[in-house]
């Protein structure tokens, strides 16, 4: 173009613009339809001349606004080659608002001006006000056809001209391949409009674009709504619908109608519907009303689309739009427009309520594998560059899962057009891995030269944020600058449309491409913008919930924000915001950081379901290792996914961030929307370990992708698949699947409608599956054929344990074969008669069909099918038809079935007559154990006992059962047998019948008998009487609520002398209970399984039936005086001894003294009690008579009127009364009278005198009897809240004598008095005074007036103030005592202060004491303290101080100390534990015991001294050779004080004991310690534990150990022993042959050390601790075949250690062992059951 053209002004740039556009008219018309998105591009301008046609459009776009023409003119200028200088002239004289109003070229104003608006439409007359016409039908049809017609060519016009961008691919705009459509059911709430519970899709069943509109219903509203997530096409769906029925592919539709709710929420003013018709959308060219008349005479082939429904619930604005909302809500209930068709999208949550119950829900799910190749084949025309990005797909796992979601499909095919060309064939592109950087490449790729301006990108940024925060998604060209607009159409960044508001008023509008586009600039604005600090960057980083609530009414437009920002945060994306940030690398660093540092805080937090997958995708984005480790570790061990949808990308997302987690976890999706290939997004997680579904949405496409994820999971233990629409065909491809998972434990297929064929080829599986626990096929219909079918298989697959049917219930328990094999060992002498069954025997089976309607048919079958199988636990066949028959022959089987627990037979229709066959065909079955039959209750269980080891056969039995029958008595119990026939309306006819069916289970066992809540009566009673004694030996009978009279009941009491086992009589009358009782002692011991020789057996059984006596208890009983009568009389002849108890409301006198003057009459008596009964005041006195009527009578106990007891005394016994008076109303005059006669009453036991109403009088006097009552041992007062008042007395005169007042509330004047009685109290040798108001002046002033001639004297008081008081003061009260000190102990913790006293008092020279005090540097108050306690106390033997604080008083306490210790010439003891001392007063007190030479034990553990502190102490332990016990437990010892200490223990040649825990010794330490302990060779104890001795300390160690013959006890717990370690001193330990205590635990000693320990055990050993040790169940077997029939054993503890699969169990004796810690070591049941039987060789076992 020539130069000088450039400067003739406006008429000549105008000529040159219009040049420059005749060159590129399609990019021309590409802004055209950009701009002005209404416009038609019509054919008619095509005949004319083509600058013409540019003028044309020229003016259109002038004709727009200042706005719009800027925007054009800047888009000419980056988009098109426009030379320099026209480019200025341009933008100087059109891209600013002065050249706007310039004159259009002579071009332009010679055309007409018809020409000038040639395509517009011409606004029409609004329907609302058009005046009615008549008009004949037939006019009205051809308007009506003109407008339907005009209506197609407007959507031909509008998607008939799509005209790809410079730059773009040609089929860009031409590629669709429709997404996964599946219909969905979800139940709507009509109140609230939201989506109840879960939305289920239906899997399999593919919804093609025709079938959309097959609505449930022919009448009424149809409507559809289209269900899908951001990005899944649900936009484009609707315009595709639109073109295809353009195209006249819809035909059943006559008009078709499209919304978009972001446009019709700007419309604020109410509408009708011929408004929102042809006002919003195409306006007919006359006559609307005719129009709309005939629309709705044809409703039914109207189509209505209303795009974004979602959008229409966020409010826009104080009006909102609820006008259009109202014209929706009638479409759809079918009140305007009735018929037609209704097509709404949104995004799943909340719906309005208008919405119809029956409106079809169709899902969309995105892309599967085949539709994204069909994607990428379509995209690209170039067959390379479709094998290319194929290619690409293929490797990038990440890519491929990101393209499920079509609009990400569409973006990385844009990134792979930009970038193919440039790469060669077969080189990969490492396209960018995230969403976030395929949108930052898909930036780069729009821009036609491949550069972007940052400032223009940071605006548009800038737009978009602020559109999010306020909503908003349509800007109009004021909302937008011109060059923006510019910039977002060149880039393809923004779209166009037009907005129609009213009649005649349309603006062209603008939008991002798509709303997730927005998002990304407005992330970007947010990380390089200098305007947004790190705060407002943070606040934008937020988890969205996916669960949407009643008071949210969609999903925030800033859905995918939070993600891009975690994506901008990738170190791959710094470069790129560094470059937008025109280089301020350090504050997009900073902004990064700071989104990391969020992202990990959240990572932390306990999340909801859909957070979790938020944060997976934000931390998947981000690319950091870290932070995906760190959110991967966080995830709880159950991890729920509940009643949200989730995409395949979502699935991948969760897979990427789980490869970073190292524990398992559980993965449980309930009532999630899942897409059918979604499981195969879980290929190769190999981190879960618990996988579940449960949703109706799983069908037979779903089970095949899941059958191809399975086997890569290489921890799954438990899959579930529950309430699915899985058929024949999906089973199939899981059952081909579930053998390659041999890892599984579990497998779930509940409630998913299986038929009875696929639940059989299910369960082929199971010896596919070796280490199954669990199949879980409940909520199958199962016929009963087939459960017969399924019970063959558990009885022939040699892993199943338990086969459980209830009525939907259908369970397989099984064990790995591990533990059959592991069984076998433990029990090899397992034999069968029949040989082929010896392997089906190693196991149990428990098998369970309740409810199942099986018949007496049945039954047969079954016992023919259990005959041929193993050992059966347990068999319940409860809630079935068998009826007696069936029942019967359950019954006769049940020896030959080998059940080895339980038969339940209840609900079975059993009735009386059916009940004796049963009893008669149980009769031979010796395994029986009880028998509950009850009819009222349909109760028939059979409850057997295990064989004996289960090793023996019939026969043996059998032979032994006769060889023993030989040897003892008939009635010595064998075994133990309850027969239980309750509720069953027994009357007595049916007595002498049943007692002949129950006679066989007689001579079999020890039989309990119950024949509770029958109808038996007196009659009954008397009949069974008799026939009692036929029935053998019976342990038990109960003949509760049968009906029976007074008389009869105590008419039972003659059994005592006709029934040789009856031993306790129990009746309670007004409640009928009713229970005769044998000796369980007896049937206990022989129910250990013993089986002992005749003589001893028989001596032992008379020795019990001598020894315990019988007891008669009768309660709830009118006790008159003819009853007693009749009673007594039928216990005269009952052997003795006899103890009877009687229970009534009230016991009359007259009933009390029959009662009494019966008892000389019953000499077998030994105890006859009185016990909740009602007596009157004048029942003392009658009770006291009884001492002088019946002189056996040894102690009578009244505690109240409601309770006496007299008790016996047999003809070998002394005389001797215990007496027992509490609770009544002495006071202080009667204890005193009562205490006065104390000497002369013969009491050998005890008095109990609590509760009496004493004072400090009645505690005074009893101190002052003492002396006279030389049998009291003992005695104890409490008058506090306890109210106790005991002396215990000994049959001899005791010579130390114990007193305990408690809580007496002493005032000054009662202390002289209570000195006087102690000092007269000879034998009382220990006084204790808990709580008695004494504070420390009275305390001193009893010490001063206590004296005795000779002997010792402790007193130990327990006061509040004694934790308070100092230890000088405590010392200073001591010091008063009138007697030579022994003993002090203070422990403030305990607030108690003991002091012993010996008498008389052997005073020092005066002079030694005075020369003593002369070296004492204090004060004169505390010199004469000192002066007096090295006189009272110069025969101290022992000084304890527990928790005392020497620190309170400047020391002074320790100075103290230590000059009193300077003359203790014969201290033995010195304890100073848990005490704070000051390095000062460590120092004093180190003086002092550096001249306590004599002394035997030092205690000085659980300190916290200083380093200093602790030197000085351990320099105080030279030269004390007599030392027999040190304990320094806690204390720090660093390397100098272990070297004094180690040369202090050199020459300590006496030490037994020496105690070192928590010293901090190390292997060093350990080693110069061994060497010193050399010297003492009389050691006894060595406690080194928490003290990080490794290998090398223990070597030296154990080289020492053989030198220590008398070691009876070492404690080398909780240090760093190794297996090597373990080994060298497990060989030592051997030669300590009196070694009683072995604690070695918290060392990783493993199975040598325990191997070694194993080969010779000290014989001694009482103790032996090892818990967490490391030990396998080869260690711990052979340590307890080691232990095995120890004699002295009395602990073991091998707690945390792994015994899984050991067998634990001993087979001698172990009499002493009362404890053993077996706490986690993963025992399983098997090796329970051995064990516990072991337990029963443990007589004195406490603790399990």
């Amino acid at each position: 173009m020539d130069p000088v053209d450039l400067q003739l002004g406006n008429k000549n740039l105008w000529s040159c613009l219009v040049r420059l556009l005749s060159k590129d008219p399609e990019w021309l018309n590409a802004k055209m339809k950009f701009f002005l998105p209404n416009t038609d591009l019509d054919s008619r301008n095509e005949t004319l001349d083509p600058e013409q046609r540019v003028i044309l459009q020229l003016n259109k776009l002038h004709v727009q606004g200042s706005a719009t023409w800027q925007s054009f003119i800047h888009c000419v200028c980056m988009q098109l080659e426009v030379p320099l200088e026209l480019e200025v002239l341009l933008l100087s004289t059109f891209g600013c608002d002065d050249g706007f109003t310039s004159q259009l070229g002579a071009e332009g104003k010679s055309l007409p001006k018809s020409q000038l608006h040639q395509g517009l439409k011409r606004p029409h007359q609004s329907c609302g006000s058009s005046p009615h016409r008549k008009q004949c039908r037939k006019q009205q049809l051809e308007l009506a056809k003109k407008y339907l017609q005009l209506l197609r060519t407007s959507a031909q016009q509008r998607y008939g001209s799509r005209i790809p961008g410079s730059g773009q691919p040609h089929a860009l705009h031409q590629v669709y391949v429709p997404p996964i459509l599946r219909r969905a059911t979800a139940s709507l709430d009509t109140q609230e409009g939201a989506i109840m519970g879960d939305l289920k899709v239906e899997d399999g069943t593919d919804v093609s674009i025709s079938d959309l509109f097959n609505t449930r219903v022919n009448k009424g509203p149809r409507v559809t709504v289209l269900l899908g997530k951001a990005g899944m096409g649900k936009t484009t769906l609707a315009h595709r619908l639109c073109q295809k029925w353009a195209e006249g592919h819809l035909d059943c539709f006559q008009a078709l109608f499209l919304f978009e709710f972001r446009q019709l929420n700007l419309i604020t003013r109410f509408l009708t519907l011929s408004q929102l018709l042809f006002d919003l959308y195409l306006s007919p060219e006359s006559d609307p009303d005719a129009v709309f008349q005939y629309l709705e005479k044809n409703a039914d082939q109207v189509l209505l689309i209303f795009d974004g429904l979602d959008e229409a619930l966020q409010p826009m604005g104080p009006d909102g739009p609820g006008s259009v909302l109202t014209l929706f809500s009638r479409l759809c209930r079918g009140t305007l427009l009735p018929g037609c068709r209704v097509m709404a999208t949104s995004r799943p949550g909340k719906l309005p309520a208008c919405l119809p119950a029956e409106a079809a829900m169709v899902y969309m799910l995105g892309f599967d594998g085949p539709r994204v190749e069909e994607y990428v084949n379509q995209f690209f025309s170039a067959q390379s560059l479709q094998e290319g990005a194929l290619a690409e797909l293929q490797t990038n796992g990440r890519l491929r899962s990101l393209c499920a979601v079509p609009a990400l499909c569409q973006v990385a095919c844009l990134c792979l057009h930009h970038l193919l060309p440039d790469h060669a064939p077969g080189q990969s592109v490492a396209l960018l891995p995230t969403m976030t950087q395929l949108y930052m490449q898909m930036v780069l790729a729009l821009s036609p030269h491949g550069h972007l301006p940052t400032t223009s990108l940071l605006d548009l940024g800038e737009v978009a944020l602020r559109g999010l925060e306020t909503g908003k998604v349509i800007f109009y060209a004021k909302d937008i600058a011109p060059p923006l607009i510019a910039f977002g159409a060149t880039h393809s960044l923004l779209t166009s449309f037009c907005v129609r508001t009213g009649p005649g008023h349309q603006q062209t509008g603008y939008a991002f491409t798509h709303v997730s586009l927005q998002e990304f600039l407005a992330a970007l604005h947010l990380m390089t913008s200098p305007k947004v600090d790190k705060d407002t960057l943070t606040q934008h980083v937020t988890l969205h919930s996916r669960w949407v609530q009643r008071t949210k009414a969609r999903l925030d437009l800033s859905d995918h924000l939070p993600t891009f920002l975690a994506g901008l945060a990738s170190c791959t994306c710094r470069p790129f915001l560094s470059h937008l940030a025109q280089g301020n690398e350090d504050c997009v660093g900073t902004k990064q950081a700071a989104v990391v540092q969020v992202l990990k805080k959240l990572a932390t937090r306990k999340l909801t379901g859909p957070k979790v997958v938020e944060l997976c995708h934000c931390v998947n984005e981000t690319q950091e290792p870290e932070l995906a480790s760190l959110t991967a570790q966080s995830l709880p061990y159950q991890l729920p996914f509940h009643n949200f949808p989730l995409t395949c990308t979502d699935l991948a997302t969760l897979t990427n961030i789980l490869e970073h987690r190292e524990a398992p976890i559980h993965l449980d999706f309930d009532g999630c929307p899942l897409e059918p290939h979604c499981p195969e997004a879980l290929v190769g997680c190999g981190q879960i370990e618990n996988l579940s579904f449960k949703s109706r949405k799983c069908g037979d496409a779903f089970a095949e992708a899941l059958s191809r994820s399975l086997p890569t999971m290489g921890r799954l233990q438990m899959l579930g698949l529950a309430g699915s629409k899985i058929t024949a065909r999906g089973i199939s491809h899981l059952v081909k699947a579930l053998p390659l998972c041999p890892q599984l434990e579990e497998v779930s297929f509940r409630d998913n409608q299986l038929s009875d064929q696929v639940v059989l080829h299910i369960v082929e599986v199971l010896p596919h599956l070796p280490r199954l626990r669990k199949l879980d096929l409940s909520g199958n219909s199962v016929c009963v054929s087939t459960l017969l079918c399924l019970a063959r298989v558990a009885v022939t697959c040699p892993t199943i344990r338990t086969l459980q049917a209830r009525k939907a219930d259908l369970i397989f328990l099984l064990s790995p074969p591990t533990e059959t094999t592991a069984e076998l060992q433990r029990a090899p002498d397992l034999q069968e008669s029949d040989g082929q069954r010896k392997g089906a025997q190693s196991r149990s089976l428990t098998l369970r069909l309740q409810k199942c309607q099986l018949q007496v048919h049945d039954a047969e079958t079954l016992i023919a099918l259990l005959q041929e199988g193993p050992h059966l636990e347990e068999v319940d066949l409860s809630g079935n038809q068998l009826e007696d028959e069936g029942c019967r022959l359950m019954a006769e089987a049940a020896s030959q079935l080998h059940i080895t627990r339980k038969l339940d037979l209840s609900d079975n229709g059993l009735s009386l007559a059916g009940v004796h066959c049963v009893l008669r065909a149980v009769s031979a079955c010796w395994t029986l154990a009880e028998l509950h039959i009850s009819l009222r209750h349909k109760t028939v269980v059979f409850m057997f006992a295990q064989e004996p080891e289960e090793q023996e056969g019939p026969q043996e039995r059998a032979a032994f059962l006769d060889s023993l029958m030989l040897q003892m008595p008939s009635e010595l119990p064998l075994s133990s047998r309850r027969m239980r026939l309750t509720h069953c309306g027994l009357q007595a006819k049916h007595l002498e019948q049943l007692c002949k069916a129950l006679g066989g289970s007689c001579h079999l066992g020890h039989l309990h008998l119950d024949f509770s809540g029958n109808a038996l009566g007196d009659e009954g009673a008397t009949r069974l009487a008799q026939l009692l004694p036929g029935l053998g030996a019976l342990q038990s009978l109960n003949l509760s609520e049968n009906g029976l009279s007074l008389d009869a009941v105590l008419g039972l009491a003659r059994c005592f002398s006709t029934l040789q086992w009856l031993f306790h009589l129990d009746i309670s009358f007004e409640s009928q209970h009713i229970l005769l009782r044998g000796d369980k002692t007896g049937r206990d011991i022989w129910a250990t399984g013993s089986s002992p020789d005749f003589p001893a057996g028989a001596e032992f059984l008379g020795f019990r039936r001598r020894c315990i006596p019988r007891s008669l208890r009768l309660s709830e009983c009118p006790l008159e005086p003819p009853s007693l009568t009749h009673l007594c009389a039928t216990l005269k002849e009952c052997p003795g001894p006899l103890e009877l108890q009687l229970s009534c409301e009230f016991l009359s006198d007259q009933s009390l003294e029959t009662l009494l003057d019966c008892l000389p009459r019953l000499p077998q008596l030994s105890l006859l009690q009185l016990s909740q009964t009602g007596l009157s005041p004048k029942s003392p006195f009658l009770l006291a008579n009884t001492l002088s009527l019946c002189p056996r009578v040894k102690k009578v106990d009244l505690r109240s009127l409601h309770h006496a007891t007299l008790h016996f005394r047999s003809n070998e016994e002394q005389e001797g009364v215990c007496c027992g008076l509490s609770a009544n109303l002495l006071g202080d005059s009667g204890l005193r009278c009562l205490l006065e006669c104390l000497p002369q009453v013969p009491i050998s036991g005890s008095l109990d005198l609590s509760h009496n109403s004493v004072s400090q009088e009645s505690a005074l006097y009893l101190v002052e009897t003492l002396p006279s009552c030389p049998r009291v041992r003992e005695a104890s007062v409490n008058l506090g809240s306890e109210q106790s008042f005991r002396i215990h007395f000994s049959k001899e005169d005791q010579a130390g004598k114990t007193l305990r007042l408690s809580e007496c509330s002493f005032r000054p004047e009662h202390v002289s008095r209570l000195a006087t009685g102690l000092s007269q109290s000879l034998q009382l040798t220990e006084l204790t005074l808990t709580q008695c108001c004494l504070d420390q002046e009275q305390l001193a002033i009893l010490l001063s007036l206590v004296g005795r001639p000779a002997g010792l004297f402790s007193l130990r008081v327990q006061e509040p103030w004694a934790d308070r008081a100092g230890v000088l003061s405590l010392l200073e009260v001591c010091a008063q005592a009138s007697g030579s000190v022994t003993e002090i102990s203070i422990s403030k913790t305990q607030q108690q202060l003991c002091v012993q006293l010996e008498f008389p008092r052997q005073e020092e020279n005066p002079e030694a004491v005075a020369l003593r005090l002369a070296h004492c540097d204090l004060g004169t108050h505390h010199s004469l303290l000192v002066g007096q306690l090295m006189e009272t106390c110069a025969r101290l033997q022992q000084l304890s101080l527990s928790q005392v604080n020497l620190c309170e008083d400047n020391d002074d306490s320790s100075l103290l100390l230590q000059n009193l210790l300077l003359s203790l010439s014969e201290l033995k003891t010195f304890r100073l534990t848990s005490s704070c001392v000051s390095t000062e007063g460590l120092a004093h007190l180190a003086s002092g015991l550096g001249h306590c030479h004599h002394l035997e034990e030092l205690d000085l553990s659980n300190n916290q001294f200083d380093e200093e502190g602790t030197k000085a102490l351990m320099r105080a332990l030279e030269g004390k050779w007599m030392l027999k016990r040190l304990d320094l437990g806690h204390l720090l010892l660093n390397s100098s004080a272990l070297t004094l200490l180690t040369h202090g223990l050199s020459h300590m040649t006496r030490l037994r004991s020496l105690r070192l825990k928590r010293n901090s010794i190390g292997d060093v330490g350990c080693c110069h310690l061994s060497e010193a302990l050399r010297a003492a060779p009389s050691l006894e104890e060595l406690d080194l534990s928490h003290n990080q001795i490794g290998d090398a300390g223990v070597q030296h160690l154990a080289t020492i150990l053989p030198g220590l013959p008398e070691l009876r006890k070492i404690d080398l717990s909780v240090n760093s022993i190794s297996p090597a370690g373990g080994m060298q001193l497990a060989e030592s330990l051997i030669l300590c042959r009196h070694l009683e205590e072995l604690m070695l635990g918290c060392n990783a000693l493993g199975d040598p050390t325990a191997l070694g320990l194993a080969r010779e055990l000290p014989q001694h050993l009482r103790v032996l601790h090892l818990p967490f040790s490391h030990l396998g169940p080869g260690g711990a077997l052979s340590l307890t075949q080691a232990l095995d029939g120890s004699p002295h054993l009395e602990e073991i503890s091998l707690a945390e250690n792994n015994l899984a699969g050991g067998v634990l169990r001993f087979c001698k004796e172990l009499p002493l062992l009362r404890q053993i810690d077996l706490v986690s070591c993963k025992i399983d049941n098997q090796t329970v059951k051995l064990l516990t039987s072991s337990f029963t060789r443990c007589p004195a076992l406490e603790v399990i």
